[in-house]
């Protein structure tokens, strides 16, 4: 294989997350958003040793595994992978990436773990509670654009009038501001020359109270009256409940969403979620776990994990990448003290408000970097939760939570990538996997949640 020579083949398998992977003239060549079974070209653009990455050209032949898709942006927008195949069909690929990843580890683990599948979500539709939609234009100086970025693009955008991850409430509310706004000809924020009006729509569903949160970002280079926006938003006929519409001033030259300044045009800047029972507050940049059903899934996994720690009453747990506490105190009324660890000050303060909604008084809440804070915290723990970000535990933060040798430690990980290098130094330090579990969180997506289990060797 060359630079610049086109292939073609048929994939064999996909990897973590959507690496097609094709093996021609005796070499295995990636290629990303391709589906097993798909007859593909493909034009190489780099060379390894054994290796190849080539950019998919065109599907020459459909997998005898796809159907087709239910959604009318499929292979144009950038955000699903698997959306043309049966879920059954998802989970089982997304099964194999995950038994695969963990064999190249747990195969020099001398104790034989417990790989118990992976769970589906118990909504594969219109399940996401929350949806960042970026301004832009699909062609250049096309119409005014407000959805997903094109696939493989950093500049366009895609209008996903007919996304099938959301709602109709979503759908309803994504072309009604569109609509708004094209209509008048406001400016979208070019994200080459830095200048323009609009940037993105932030939109929150609570999928058990039907609460709705809108946020408008903007620069602050021009200047409108958003009082026609608001009254056109709250005029929608919807399923769910407007109880917020904010105008959120952002001015950085990143590509993120964030506020330098937020203004409540109707309602307040927060809404109610229940997950297990529990009730939950959110505000705009709050985490929160974008499958509300599918959360409740994972973090009752988790708890069947713990097991007969729930037995004894006083027992510590460090919760270390807390979020907004929703693990800390789904583990409250089993356990003597939770101890939450959050570098996010504002996820910090709103998982302190939503423990004392919940009426729980065992759930500690620190602000900091879980590197610097474990030093400091004089309660040392019988049991610890890691729910780490994507890219995992900090090689010396891991260090630390090693070196407090509690007896069993549950890992949960959205990229399996970083889960299996972390357990890699787990195993090299006196723990061994009991079990693995998988929840698929994030249906026709690349994306999956893992769940381990660990006990320390004595």
């Amino acid at each position: 294989m060359k630079k610049g020579q086109v292939i073609e083949g048929t994939v064999e398998r996909v990897d973590f997350p959507n690496k097609g992977i094709l093996v021609c003239e005796e070499r295995t060549c990636v290629v990303k958003n391709a589906l097993p079974g798909q007859k593909i070209s493909c034009r190489i653009n780099k060379t390894r040793k054994g290796k190849a990455e080539g950019r998919l050209l065109e599907v020459l032949e459909k997998s005898p595994l796809e159907t087709e898709s239910p959604c009318p942006h499929f292979g144009v927008c950038g955000g699903c992978v698997y959306l043309s195949l049966p879920y059954e069909e998802q989970l089982r690929v997304k099964e194999e990436q995950i038994k695969r990843l963990l064999g190249t580890v747990l195969q020099k683990q001398e104790t034989p773990y417990l790989y118990e599948g992976i769970k589906g979500s118990p909504k594969a539709y219109g399940y996401r509670n929350k949806m960042e939609f970026s301004f832009g234009d699909e062609v250049k100086d096309g119409p005014l654009a407000l959805g997903m970025h094109k696939r493989g693009s950093f500049y366009d955008i895609v209008t996903v009038d007919g996304c099938q991850i959301v709602d109709e409430d979503y759908r309803k509310i994504l072309s009604c501001v569109r609509a708004y706004f094209d209509s008048r000809k406001v400016s979208f924020y070019h994200r080459l020359r830095h200048e323009g009006y609009l940037r993105h729509l932030l939109v929150r569903k609570a999928a058990k109270t039907g609460e709705i949160l809108i946020a408008l970002v903007t620069t602050t280079q021009e200047e409108y009256d958003l009082e026609p926006f608001k009254e056109a938003l709250l005029g929608l006929v919807l399923d769910g409940t407007i109880v917020g519409i904010l105008h959120t001033k952002n001015d950085s030259v990143a590509d993120v969403v964030q506020s330098d300044e937020t203004v409540i045009l109707y309602g307040k800047d927060y809404f109610y979620e229940e997950l297990l029972g529990l009730k939950f507050r959110v505000s705009q940049f709050s985490f929160f776990q974008t499958n509300t059903y599918g959360a409740e899934v994972l973090y009752t996994t988790v708890r069947e994990y713990i097991g007969s720690l729930s037995e004894k009453k006083d027992k510590v747990v460090y919760d270390l990448y807390s979020g907004t506490g929703t693990i800390a105190q789904m583990m409250a009324d089993v356990v003597g003290k939770v101890i939450g660890v959050e570098i996010v000050e504002e996820a910090v303060e709103a998982a302190r408000q939503n423990a004392q909604l919940n009426g729980l008084d065992n759930c500690e809440f620190i602000a900091g970097d879980v590197l610097k804070v474990l030093d400091g915290i004089g309660e040392k723990p019988d049991f610890i939760i890691l729910d780490p970000p994507r890219d995992g535990v900090h090689p010396k933060a891991l260090k630390k939570i090693i070196d407090y040798r509690v007896e069993r430690l549950v890992y949960i990980s959205c990229k399996p990538t970083s889960l299996v290098r972390d357990l890699e130094v787990f195993l090299e330090n006196g723990y061994e996997v009991v079990r693995v579990g998988s929840v698929d969180q994030f249906p026709f997506t690349g994306n999956i949640e893992t769940v381990c289990l660990l006990n320390r060797i004595k």
